[in-house]
């Protein structure tokens, strides 16, 4: 299902660094995990996802998740951005 989201939305923020800037901004609809994303990152997105009061769905390959996201390496985590 989260991988469908991805494929389907409009604006799509890959990596750790934009998903962060997108929580803080307050642009971010929804993020998704990787669950095999490093540990610190996860719970580094998790934080600012969960201060936020942003939505987290996880899914279980980065390399699915980046591939979803149109790129040939993994993603560790995405931001779906607000319409």
């Amino acid at each position: 299902m989260s991988y469908e989201k991805v494929t389907q939305a409009d604006e799509v923020l890959i990596g750790t660094k934009q998903t962060l800037k997108a929580i803080e901004h307050g642009t971010a609809s929804e993020i998704i995990v990787a669950e095999d994303a490093a540990a610190e990152i996860q719970q580094r997105i998790l934080n600012a996802a969960n201060e936020s009061s942003v939505s987290i769905q996880f899914v279980d390959s980065m390399k699915k998740l980046g591939k979803a996201c149109g790129i040939d390496v993994g993603a560790a985590t995405i931001a779906l951005k607000k319409q």
